[in-house]
């Protein structure tokens, strides 16, 4: 009888795992959709690279002016679930100098490593999900213009179970989808531009947005204000809720992307004064279509616990 039962025990574990392995598996863009793709543009991929703020957690810490463009890695970002150590990313051997396309494109879109391993979250890959394998083609071109770095960046230091990285592909099953965030009604071209660049390469919701226990974004209250990630402070709500941005006219919204500069003359802090560094390259339309975005929003109470 207990040889029964232990031969049932190892049954089931074998199914289980079996069934974990199965649905912990890595996926990949479909190579035919990449092969279609137009050889990568660096003029646009600049464009996109500020679009995406690579420089914000790619360039050495304490970065200023054209030593942004060196993405040397080394960031760290100290979070509930561990500390994340930014890679290097710049076109050398210990960046991605020897990664072609399909490496980038998989990454961003899909959160897999050209080895086939899964990235944290930490790496806005559920935000880059939704943008269009030609700009990621684009991005390519640039970043192979970018200065090299021979920079190793540190791993990451995590415990248990967060250093289980098989595990990520069941968060992946509930948290990545290449699907729009809202779905927005008669919405002007203006308004389509911005949700992609917002929703899309901006990555502006993992911030922005509140979270649950196990990192997952709560869509629910999409772009209402957060507890900062490193659990200092609080990213305020960018929706027209209370303590948000309802007072904000679009045109001063989109100063403030150019300018750091709030309409009741503040200057954006903390982290967003480092995001300002990007979206002030931006094409004023861009600026502009992310405001009519956010104009467009739904209002929401702020995500993150009144002070007490």
């Amino acid at each position: 009888m207990m040889r029964k039962f232990g031969l049932l025990v190892l049954l089931l574990a074998l199914v289980g795992g079996t069934g974990f392995w199965f649905l912990t598996t890595p996926s990949h863009l479909d190579p035919a959709r990449l092969a279609a793709t137009a050889p990568g543009d660096p003029q646009r991929g600049m464009s996109i690279f500020w679009q995406g703020g690579c420089a914000s957690c790619h360039a050495a810490p304490g970065a200023k002016g054209e030593a942004r463009l060196v993405l040397a890695g080394g960031r760290n970002l100290v979070t509930p679930f561990g500390t994340f150590v930014a890679p290097n990313i710049s076109p050398s051997k210990q960046g991605i100098g020897d990664w072609s396309f399909e490496n980038l494109a998989n990454a961003m879109m899909e959160g897999v490593s050209p080895g086939g391993r899964h990235y944290y979250p930490a790496f806005p890959y559920t935000s880059y999900a939704r943008m269009q394998v030609q700009d990621i083609a684009d991005l390519y071109a640039y970043l192979k213009t970018l200065p090299p770095s021979e920079n190793v960046a540190g791993p990451h230091k995590l415990s248990f179970p967060f250093n289980v990285r098989r595990g990520l592909g069941l968060w992946k099953r509930l948290y990545l989808f290449p699907e729009p965030v809202l779905t927005i009604a008669n919405a002007s071209d203006a308004v389509r531009r911005g949700q992609y660049l917002v929703e899309g390469p901006g990555h502006c919701g993992e911030c922005h947005t509140p979270r649950n226990a196990i990192g997952g974004m709560d869509k629910a209250q999409w772009l209402a204000g957060a507890t900062a990630a490193e659990g200092k402070g609080v990213v305020p709500n960018i929706t027209g809720g209370e303590g948000g941005i309802d007072s904000w006219s679009a045109q001063d919204i989109a100063y403030a992307l150019e300018s750091g500069f709030t309409p009741d003359f503040d200057s954006l802090g903390s982290s967003m004064a480092d995001v300002v560094l990007n979206t002030a390259h931006l094409d004023a339309a861009d600026r502009d279509a992310i405001s009519a975005y956010l104009k467009a929003v739904p209002a929401h109470p702020n995500g993150y616990p009144a002070a007490k």
